[in-house]
């Protein structure tokens, strides 16, 4: 099994050693908040600690984003600001983790996998998101900006949305189901990539189609890998009575964890219709060269009997008594018109091409 090229940094540490796994995107580490309630919204760029510490206590709901989470020394301090365990600031700054849910005593943990498809290179590009969620507070952790929430963003501004009137859990759920939603377009590229290419092996197979259904076949296998821990942790959320979560929230999760459910079945969908076409591929190139061999077996078996009747009349012997004939030459032609005009009538008659 290959390994990490991050994992030596993590060997030997204790539990709870905060050190950054993954490369570093950003050049410095920025925080923002869109603090609201149901009456007023305030959005602040370029937070201090200090900032940080005064929202915590603060009766609005706050929607804190650290972007760059390479400062080992920040993402420390938050925690200490927001009383976040040890093991889930060691969670966080581990890029390579899978997804997963957590509850402590403070607050919860979600870690997912926000993904964008690119149709230059046909892969998916991964990024970390991590959210702690409080009473009254979401602190979202990415690995640098740009992201799929501008969605939550504008129905936060609009007042008269039901976002404003929600809890942190509500925007913690809106901000998962934004991600969620981000792989239903991804796999929306990915399908008409695939129906285009499922077209050109009919048409022209070849060995850039074998490579191309290969690396979907790798991409549907890493969203597989993606989705599956997804599903386990909203069904595992689910089944648990969380203390920070409200009851008029589930219903929602019951949803997004539907949306999860149906995912899955289209990524299962898309591996068998990959492996259908690896078949149609196989198929295609087998077929090809039947033909090629049908062509080349026919050229053959008509010039078995035209070279051995060239190979009778190239004989040297002096007593060949065709070759003092006046019609000699052109009854050999004859023969060999008559013969290939006859074998490919036969041919013709058995449909063999």
């Amino acid at each position: 099994m290959p390994k990490s090229k991050y994992a030596p940094k993590k060997i030997g540490l204790p539990p709870g050693s905060l050190v950054h796994v993954g490369r570093q995107k950003v050049p410095q580490a920025l925080l923002s908040v869109i603090d609201f309630d149901s009456e007023k919204l305030e959005k602040r760029q370029g937070l201090s600690i200090e900032d940080c510490l005064q929202l915590k206590d603060s009766p609005t709901v706050s929607w804190i984003n650290m972007d760059g989470i390479h400062d080992v020394s920040l993402v420390r301090k938050l925690g200490e600001t927001f009383t976040i365990h040890e093991l889930a600031l060691e969670d966080i700054l581990n890029t390579q983790h899978p997804p997963k849910f957590e509850e402590y005593e403070s607050n919860l943990l979600f870690i997912l996998k926000m993904l964008r498809f690119n149709p230059d290179n046909l892969n998916i590009e991964k990024e970390q998101v991590s959210l702690v969620v409080g009473n009254n507070y979401v602190i979202t952790f990415q690995e640098e900006p740009g992201d799929v929430f501008d969605g939550v963003r504008k129905r936060l501004e609009k007042k008269s949305g039901r976002i404003r009137s929600r809890g942190a859990d509500y925007i913690s759920y809106a901000l998962i189901d934004s991600i969620v939603d981000s792989y239903f377009f991804i796999l929306d590229a990915i399908n008409d990539q695939v129906t285009a290419l499922e077209e050109e092996l009919l048409d022209n197979p070849d060995r850039e189609s074998l490579s191309r259904i290969h690396r979907f076949r790798n991409e549907t296998l890493m969203l597989r890998k993606m989705v599956r821990p997804l599903r386990e942790m909203l069904g595992s959320l689910l089944r648990e009575e969380i203390d920070m979560i409200q009851p008029s929230t589930y219903p929602y999760l019951r949803d997004l964890y539907d949306h999860v459910i149906q995912i899955m079945e289209t990524i299962e969908t898309m591996r068998e219709t990959l492996a259908s076409l690896h078949d149609l591929y196989l198929s295609s190139v087998s077929h090809r060269m039947n033909e090629v061999m049908k062509i080349l077996t026919v050229i053959a078996t008509i010039f078995i009997p035209l070279t051995f009747i060239a190979g009778i009349y190239g004989m040297n012997f002096e007593n060949m008594p065709e070759l003092k004939w006046k019609w000699g030459y052109a009854g050999v032609w004859l023969v060999m018109l008559a013969s290939f005009a006859g074998m490919m009538g036969f041919f013709k008659r058995k449909k063999w091409f």
